[in-house]
């Protein structure tokens, strides 16, 4: 659990999933701005159809994941659901299902970051994430990597290093089989030993056979995140507590 204190909002933004590695602990990528610590959004709960108690979201077994390790986080797969091709680093082919849906959202978005160099975010961006804010991601990743390749003196485009973070959770927020959003919780470990939790809004879209994030408000995943300080009304995947 997070404590009551006041949790930095650079600190609770590197267990959302566009953390990164940087000097001795983790920090963000693409998301810093300078100045001072601002809240963050808050996604909101999930609405309500019209006319009904509740949304009509679904339901997904998570029976028979298979978890990967990619760069110090683990990723899941389903032989049914996808990623059905993976090579270089990248993942695609997912199924258009609920289970489909969401394994693109956290896969895609991943991979979408500046941390594993330009031969992974590039061809993502380019082939994978959709939206009017697709270029400000890329150029945001290209800035964040060059910066910090410079300092760590990384060349050859290699990734920045591993994150120690754990994609721990997840929410419905909507679900078509066309569109469907997820809130999407990473945890990664804080001062003290105290465990730090973000929630990562992802949209993503069915669009020429395969899901595409769309990218987030102004090519800034921090845009999208907000710290966590319960799991309450979050299905956990199996084995993934922290």
């Amino acid at each position: 659990m997070i404590p009551a204190r006041r949790v930095p909002r650079r600190a609770w933004l590197a267990a959302a999933i566009v953390i990164a590695v940087a000097g001795a602990g983790l920090a963000l990528a693409i998301t810093s701005r300078g100045g001072s610590p601002g809240p963050g959004r808050r996604p909101a709960a999930p609405a309500a159809a019209p006319g009904t108690s509740g949304p009509q979201l679904p339901r997904v077994s998570l029976t028979g994941l298979r978890w990967s390790d990619y760069h110090g986080i683990q990723l899941p797969s389903s032989p049914q659901a996808g990623p059905h091709h993976t090579r270089n680093g990248l993942a695609w082919g997912f199924a258009d299902t609920p289970l489909g849906a969401l394994l693109a959202a956290l896969n895609i978005a991943v991979r979408a970051n500046a941390q594993w160099g330009p031969g992974v975010f590039a061809p993502t961006i380019a082939g994978q994430v959709t939206g009017p804010d697709a270029a400000a991601l890329l150029s945001a990743c290209q800035a964040g990597y060059g910066q910090a390749s410079q300092a760590a003196h990384i060349t050859g485009g290699q990734p920045l290093g591993d994150a120690d973070v754990t994609e721990q959770a997840f929410r419905w927020v909507a679900w078509t089989p066309a569109d469907a959003t997820v809130d999407l919780v990473s945890a990664g470990p804080g001062s003290g030993g105290v465990t730090i939790r973000a929630t990562t809004r992802v949209e993503v879209a069915w669009q020429g056979g395969d899901w595409r994030v769309l990218a987030p408000p102004g090519g800034d995943w921090g845009n999208a995140a907000a710290r966590l300080s319960s799991l309450a009304g979050y299905t956990i995947f199996p084995g993934q507590g922290r």
